[in-house]
Parts: structure tokens; C-alpha cells; sequence
């Protein structure tokens, strides 16, 4: 008798061995239960899957991962070539999503108790809380007995497992799915037919009769596909109709070929009828699917949680993914009882209580922002300043304890060997978790790590000395209102008294200047006037009102105020000058000022305590005409020196923030408790604090004297005025006309009254006069 097709073997491993075997025969291979994606038709053509690719439910667990935000996630596998086959399609699917590995367990099909519970500990050290389970169900409910074992089974903790162990949930004893409680699983989604049903019925009575001392339990998927791997091949044999016979095939080398054998793999591969498993239909020999389903595992059994679809996405039920966009949403999901049996979805990550403290890299800067000294008794670093405040404060908001300790970078180096970029860099090497001071958020240093949203007001901007201008002409009484404003104000003058004096018949016998001028200023005073036009007038003094108030205020403001204006506003008259400008030594600023074409020769390199006497001198004389600088360093200098210079902003950036190393879970908690603190008053408070000075709270007030008022200050009550003269016009003339054709038409009814009169009176002349 000849083998004429295979079906199995169970594990990957076997299979692999065995479809090579009926590649060089010719004998169809097809497997119920090689999940590997290392086997594929590709490589061996005689290889059929009636399952499926383990790499299929990939994109079901990264869907689930991004609804939850998670950003770092380990998985655990065992070390086989099932276990290792869905790592690759795993890391570059979780890569797609932003979405980290920052390390691997792989534990032995041989491990003990006692091993297993080492690698466990080892991860509790680790950050990472979120943990994919791909293993065998034997290797699975060894793991996660060991994981309640070692309170890995607690609050916080996110367990999400493969198929490898969903598959055989309902064979396992109570006290496995106990220890399971809280975790998340992902399988193949069967539909629920009367087939099915029966069929699982037949099967629990079969079951019970040969194990009479086993309690039944519920058929797992694997037992479907075989039903439908055998139902499947039969088809296949009975459409090529094989007489088996013996002396039927021929060798080559030591291994006979079955002459039939491409014609029965093509007969089976277009076999499609509904299994008990789905539709069973086979395309490049791998058995396709409609849908995962993901579950919740508690100790009462399972939780029905949602699906995903190739095409849709999650759903909570599978009808609704029929017509709906693809979906990563939390909103598509039914809630989770997470480890602990609390709702609350863990964050994914936390500080290990038994972990190293969180190491928080500093470096001396200005004092007001960082100064960086040592316990002389214990020896440990203390820093204090404004970052110092901001960081400590932020710390303080998190929902969690998160211990830290601070390290201080370039201890007892000289500050030009000390730059920001190595100190960022630090980060970046695993030498500090978090860097903190003030430092600028630039995109070459995003490449390498994460930064919290900024703390400081962004920009770059220039300081500059002002100068006193003193109005000394007859002209100053024109400042307060810009031209066009003057311009405005007279046209509105004449254009309300042109309106009042078309609205008064009275008055348009006087058609001079004057009148109308007399009518604009004075008019909301005279008592016969129309109410149209009394209503233009209230509505014109009003307007006035506002101008003339306004124009005073200008006018006393340009008197008797101290009037400052910058000596520079421009940066780009600096390069026309060529005069010399000034930018903090170490800092990006020169390499900005280059890119604003100043020439090398013009850019002096100082530092913040020769700001004042570096623009004191001024360009001619050795010094500079402007200093460019980050606006938290220039608010700094002017909290000092508020009434001799003033800031010009001349460049956006992103103000300074907290350099995390990549993928950090604390970047996102860290910036939302900055942005909750930027809302409120804590963040004003700890500015003050530590910059702005006593004597100089408010430097910004003499930046600039008092500019004239310009139209565009006023324009929309020009608009709206003129807007409601317009329509009281309009409305005055319409009633005109229809009173006025009111009256013609009761003249033409006289006149017509009057005529038949006339008639009566006066009879017809006699024919004899005609």
C-alpha cells in the first residue's frame, strides 16, 4: 500500500521534517496544528496549513496595544521554533506603532518551577508591565501559576496572550484559570452554527463513553480543524476519483513518488465548503480567516471583550464591523477586568519597588535656573532653581511614587568643557533616565531622546538699549490718531451729516459745508428732528465719544509718560549696520545667527554677567548694538535691568524642557502635570520666585512708549455705525415713498371726483352751437 497524503504532524518542528519528505514524494502534507510561519507553501509546495499562520493574529494584538496607549511592551515565548517563528512579524508590527521591545524572555521547554519564577523576577525589576505570552498551553499554565506565585498577577500588571494558550482555555483545570485572572487572549473567531452544535453534542457523548471517569469538557478548535482537515481531503480524493492500488508509484533514489500526487494537492486546494471552524477555503495552501475574537480571562471562565477584522479593525460585535472604518479605538471595546480585578487600565509600565531610584541628570547653570551643590554630610547632590521647582512639582502631581535621586554631570570639570549636548547625550547612553535644567528642546537632540512639552515661553528674541524720545513740536497733538485715522474721523463727520441732512427736508435748503459739518457734531442736540434722524445723531455722539476719550488718553499718556523706544527693531539692520552683535558663549545661537547671514567677524561670544556692559559700550566702542538669546535667559536679564533695555522677538523655538531617554512612559505623565500646572497658578509662582526681581517686577511695561491709535483699532465701530445710519436711511426712504405714493394716489382720486362734478354742473352745449 502507498501513502498517498499525510495528515499532521502536530508541532512545527515535525512538520517541517515531514513535508520535505512528501516534497521529494510528491505526497500532499497537511497539517491541523503547525502554526509556525516558518512552514509555507512557498518553500515546501507539498505543504498544506488547515490552520492558521501564527502571524496572522499580529495585527490583533498591536490593534489592542494602541487602544490602551501602550508604549513599551516584552514578550515572553518559549525557545522553539514555534515560539520564536512570531517575533520578527511582531517587533515590525509594534514598530509601525511607535511602540517599543526594550527586551526579550525566552524560557527553555525544559525550565523548572523554580527557573521560571528567576526570569520572572527579573522582569519585575524591569519597567515594562505589558507582557505577550506566545507559548504552548502546557508552557503557558506553567508560566502564569508561577506568575501569581510571584505577584505578577496583581494591579498593574497587562498580560496579553496568543493563540498558542487561547486555544486550549477550555481544557485547563480551575486553579489555571485562576492564576490566568485579568489577562487578555486573542484566537480564531467560530462562528456558531446547528453543525457545530451537533456536532460538539456527538462529540461530548463519544468523549464520556471512552473516559467515563473524565468530566466532559468542551471541544477545542483543534478538533474542529482536524474534522475539517479529513472532510476536506475526502473530497479531494473523491473528485480525482484514486483507485488505491497497490504498485502504483515509482521511486526516485530511495523514496517512491505518488504520480497522483500534484493532481490530488490541486484537487484539494480548491476544496471550499462551510467547516466547523469557518469557511474552509485554502489560498497558497494557508486556510484563511474572518475574524479574531478577544477575550478576557476570569476566574468564573471568559469574557467576551470584542473582535478584530482585516479591514475594520476592533469592534464589540462582530456585526458591527460590516460598515465601519478601520478602528484602534478603546471606544470599540467591551471594559476589562484587569489583574487585581480592578477596571482601571494600567498604564503599562512602573518604578520598581525593588529598582534603582530614578536617576536625574543636573549640570550647573545660572542660578536662578539650576545651581547644583553636595550634602557636606551626607555627600549625596542637591539641586534647587526654577527647573528644580518645575521637575519636583511635576513629580508631585503623578498619580504614582516615582523615587529619584540627582547625579550631577561634569562634577569638577571647567564649564567650557561642559556642553548641553553631551549632557543630553548622557541620557541617550543609559547613564541618567532623565536630564533636567535648562535645556533647549532642538530637533538634533529629539533624534536621541524624548522631551517633555516646554516649561519656559519659547522663542529666541534680542535685547536692546532704549532711548528717551521727547515730543518737543507742535505735532504732538496729531500722535495720539495715526493718518488714516484722522482720515476716518472726518469722513465719518461728513458722512453722518450728509445722512441728516438728506433725512431733513427743513434743513436741506442749507446745502453748505457748515450745515452738514453743524448736523455730524451737533445735531443729537436739536429737538425737530425726525427720530430717524435723532437716532444717526445718538449713535454719531456716541462714536465721537469713544474717539475723543480715546485721543485724550493717547495725548496725556505721550505727555507725561517716560517715552522708550528700542534702538534696534530689526535684526536685519544690525547686518546693513554691520554692526556687532553678542549671543551667550556655548549656546546654539551663534549657529542661528550664521544662518541669518551675520558675518563670523561680527558675532562676540560673552556670557550673562557682561550682557549690560557689553551694550553699555556699544558697537563702535567695543561692545555689541544687540545680544540674541533664548527669551527665558533674556526675561532673566531684564528682571535686572528693566529701565535701560527692552526685548525684540525674532525667532520661534520650543522654550526648554526635560530630556527623557526614548519611548519613556514618563514623558506623557510628565508633561501633562507641566501643562496642569501652566493652567493654574504654579507655575507663575515658581517664576517669580526665582526670576522676577522686586525692584523690577514688570520689565516689559517700558519696553515701548505709547504708538499712535490706527484705524484698525476702531474699525469695526466705523462698520457698525455706519452700517446703522445706512439702514435707518434706506428705511426712512422707503416710508417716504410709500407715502408719497400714498398721496398721489389719493390726489388722483379728487381730481377724479371733481371732474364728474363738473359734468353735472355744467350740461352740453345744444347741437345748434357745435
Amino acid at each position: 500500500m502507498t501513502v498517498e497524503a499525510i495528515i499532521g504532524p502536530q508541532k512545527s518542528t515535525q512538520a517541517i521534517m515531514v513535508s520535505q519528505i512528501g516534497n521529494k514524494s510528491q505526497v500532499p502534507v497537511i497539517s491541523f496544528s503547525a502554526t509556525s510561519p516558518t512552514l509555507s507553501s512557498l518553500n515546501v509546495p507539498y505543504f498544506a496549513r488547515a490552520t492558521i499562520n501564527d502571524t496572522t493574529q499580529v495585527k490583533t494584538i498591536t490593534s489592542l496595544i494602541k487602544a490602551y496607549g501602550w508604549r513599551e511592551v516584552v514578550p515572553i515565548y518559549e525557545d522553539t521554533d514555534f515560539g520564536r517563528g512570531i517575533i520578527p512579524n511582531l517587533a515590525d508590527s509594534l514598530q509601525e506603532i511607535d511602540v517599543r521591545i526594550p527586551y526579550q524572555s525566552f524560557i527553555s521547554i525544559s525550565s523548572t518551577n523554580d527557573q521560571i519564577q528567576k526570569e520572572l523576577y527579573k522582569l519585575q525589576t524591569m519597567q515594562t508591565r505589558v507582557f505577550i505570552v506566545h507559548m504552548s498551553s502546557s508552557m503557558g499554565s506553567a508560566l502564569f501559576l508561577n506568575a501569581k506565585n510571584v505577584g505578577m498577577m496583581s494591579e498593574g500588571y497587562v498580560w496579553i496572550m496568543t493563540n498558542g494558550v487561547t486555544n486550549m482555555m477550555d481544557s485547563f483545570d480551575s486553579s489555571v484559570i485562576r492564576a490566568m485572572s485579568g489577562a487578555l487572549g486573542v484566537r480564531l473567531h467560530v462562528p456558531e452554527t446547528e453543525e457545530l452544535k451537533n456536532f460538539t453534542t456527538r462529540w461530548k457523548n463519544r468523549f464520556q463513553e471512552n473516559n467515563p471517569q473524565e468530566i466532559s469538557s468542551e471541544p477545542s478548535i483543534y478538533v474542529f480543524w482536524a474534522y475539517d482537515t479529513i472532510y476536506a481531503l475526502a473530497m479531494a480524493v473523491e473528485n480525482i476519483s484514486i483507485q488505491i492500488q497497490s504498485g502504483n508509484s515509482t521511486t526516485s533514489g530511495h523514496l517512491p513518488v505518488f504520480p497522483n500526487g500534484p493532481q490530488l494537492l490541486q484537487s484539494l486546494l480548491h476544496i471550499k465548503f462551510p467547516g466547523l471552524s469557518g469557511n474552509f477555503e485554502l489560498i497558497d495552501g494557508q486556510l484563511q480567516y474572518s475574524a479574531f475574537e478577544i477575550i478576557n480571562v476570569i476566574e468564573q471562565g471568559i469574557r467576551h471583550i470584542g473582535y478584530w477584522r482585516e479591514k475594520q479593525g476592533l469592534s464589540k460585535q462582530l456585526m458591527d464591523a460590516d460598515n465601519k472604518t478601520y478602528s484602534t479605538s478603546l471606544q470599540d471595546l467591551n471594559p476589562v477586568i484587569w489583574p487585581g480585578e480592578t477596571i482601571i487600565v494600567p498604564k503599562g509600565w512602573a518604578i520598581p519597588v525593588s529598582g534603582r531610584k530614578l536617576r536625574v541628570g543636573v549640570v550647573s547653570s545660572f542660578s536662578e535656573f539650576i545651581q547644583v551643590d553636595k550634602d557636606p554630610l551626607t555627600g549625596a547632590t542637591k539641586a534647587s532653581g526654577y527647573a528644580v521647582d518645575v521637575f519636583e512639582q511635576a513629580i508631585k502631581k503623578l498619580p504614582y511614587s516615582v523615587p529619584f535621586e540627582y547625579q550631577h554631570f561634569g562634577a569638577g570639570l571647567p564649564s567650557t568643557l561642559v556642553t548641553y549636548n553631551d549632557f543630553v547625550f548622557q541620557v541617550y547612553l543609559g547613564n541618567y533616565d532623565v536630564a533636567i535644567g535648562d535645556i533647549t528642546i532642538r530637533y538634533n537632540r529629539t533624534l536621541y531622546v524624548d522631551f517633555s512639552m516646554p516649561y519656559t515661553d519659547s522663542g529666541v528674541a534680542m535685547i536692546v538699549p532704549v532711548k528717551k524720545v521727547e515730543h518737543k513740536n507742535a505735532s504732538i497733538f496729531f500722535k495720539p490718531f495715526s493718518f488714516y485715522l484722522w482720515l476716518a474721523c472726518i469722513g465719518f463727520v461728513i458722512f453722518t451729516g450728509i445722512i441728516i441732512w438728506i433725512l431733513e427736508p427743513k434743513i436741506r435748503k442749507s446745502n453748505h459745508l457748515g450745515v452738514i459739518l453743524q448736523l455730524s457734531l451737533f445735531a443729537y442736540q436739536r429737538e425737530d428732528l425726525h427720530i430717524y434722524s435723532r437716532i444717526v445723531a445718538i449713535v454719531s455722539a456716541g462714536v465721537l465719544l469713544i474717539l475723543t476719550s480715546s485721543y485724550t488718553a493717547n495725548l496725556s499718556s505721550m505727555l507725561t509718560v517716560q517715552n522708550l523706544q528700542p534702538t534696534v527693531t530689526d535684526i536685519n539692520d544690525l547686518i546693513k549696520n554691520g554692526d556687532y552683535v553678542g549671543y551667550e558663549g556655548g549656546s546654539f545661537i551663534e549657529g542661528l545667527l550664521l544662518q541669518h547671514h551675520f558675518e563670523k567677524s561680527k558675532i562676540r561670544s560673552l556670557s550673562l554677567d557682561n550682557f549690560a556692559q557689553a551694550l553699555d559700550k556699544g558697537s563702535a566702542n567695543g561692545g555689541v548694538a544687540a545680544i540674541v538669546d533664548e527669551v527665558p535667559y533674556i526675561k532673566l536679564f531684564l528682571a535686572k535691568h528693566c529701565s535701560l533695555y527692552t526685548m525684540i522677538p525674532i525667532h520661534k523655538s520650543e522654550g526648554f524642557g526635560f530630556a527623557f531617554k526614548k519611548g519613556s512612559p514618563l514623558v506623557s505623565d510628565i508633561s501633562l502635570a507641566i501643562l496642569n500646572m501652566s493652567d493654574g497658578n504654579e507655575m507663575m509662582r515658581i517664576e517669580k520666585t526665582w526670576i522676577e526681581d522686586q525692584n523690577c517686577q514688570d520689565s516689559s511695561s517700558n519696553n515701548v512708549g505709547s504708538n499712535s491709535l490706527n484705524f484698525h483699532s476702531f474699525w469695526e465701530l466705523f462698520t457698525l455705525t455706519g452700517a446703522i445710519s445706512i439702514s435707518l436711511f434706506v428705511f426712512a426712504i422707503i416710508l417716504r415713498y410709500k407715502k408719497s405714493h400714498k398721496s398721489t394716489k389719493v390726489t388722483h382720486l379728487e381730481s377724479g371726483s371733481s371732474q364728474e362734478g363738473n359734468e353735472t354742473v355744467n350740461p352740453s352745449p345744444p347741437e345748434g352751437d357745435v
